[in-house]
């Protein structure tokens, strides 16, 4: 049975109700896949043993009985609610416990849950395959979070602070120290995802990327452009930095 949930109920846990069309005994013949009142009957082909034996040439070879697919009986008049097969299809509804911290693609047994068994035999077990939606902001990586962040440029040159939203419903304020850029990450400790069946707790990333400017008007241009005038490799010094180890660089294959 496929299951999906979201981030948030990963991260909380919860008890679902599901509702499984699945095999369970007849009622009518308890399973035996007998009409009520009649009984099967030994199979004449194998003797009630579920075996039979071929010669070839000078071998013998031994195989199920393909008259009671190795039951060792038949039978002759069988069950009208389920056709003989002993178990009819049926809509059951569970509970389903997801624990706090369950990761994608987890599967969760339910022993004795899954279809009962043939002729009466024992049920099996039903698997719970759990599958987590995309998230808007997080992404995960174990029990730790990541959310990327655009900022504008001139809160990464000047600083700033912001507030970003925590599974657990709170709030934490991030502050961007001024000349801050992009790509560099905040942790926020113990503000991840907590570890399944266990007291640990990740922790949650905040990545900030610098937005460039767009649609600017005449005035925001010509501010650009005076800042770009006045500055010097100091406010800029890996770029700066790379173009001048590019121009060595060319140079040398110049020479």
């Amino acid at each position: 049975y496929n299951m999906e949930i979201t981030l948030e109920e990963a991260f909380h846990g919860k008890t679902a109700q599901i509702h499984v069309p699945t095999s369970v005994v007849c009622d009518n013949c308890e399973g035996s896949g007998a009409k009520p009142g009649s009984q099967p009957v030994t199979c004449t082909m194998c003797s009630g043993s579920g075996r039979v034996r071929a010669a070839s040439g000078f071998f013998s070879i031994e195989r199920t009985c393909p008259q009671c697919q190795g039951r060792g009986e038949v039978i002759s008049d069988p069950c009208e609610t389920c056709s003989g097969q002993g178990r009819v299809t049926r809509e059951r509804s569970l509970s389903v416990n997801i624990p706090a911290g369950i990761e994608d693609g987890v599967r969760i047994r339910l022993g004795g849950e899954g279809e009962a068994g043939a002729r009466g035999g024992p049920p099996g077990d039903l698997y719970i395959f759990v599958t987590i939606k995309p998230h808007e902001f997080f992404q995960r990586d174990g029990a730790d979070l990541f959310c990327r962040i655009p900022v504008s440029m001139t809160t990464a040159a000047l600083g700033g602070q912001f507030e970003v939203g925590t599974l657990d419903g709170g709030k934490s304020r991030v502050k961007v120290p001024e000349g801050t850029q992009t790509g560099k990450q905040f942790r926020l400790k113990g503000k991840g995802m907590p570890v399944m069946r266990s007291t640990g707790v990740g922790d949650l990333y905040i990545q900030v990327v610098t937005e460039t400017p767009q649609n600017l008007t005449r005035r925001q241009r010509e501010l650009l452009e005076e800042f770009e005038a006045i500055s010097s490799e100091k406010n800029n010094p890996e770029s700066s930095g790379f173009f001048s180890r590019m121009k060595n660089f060319l140079d040398g294959l110049a020479d």
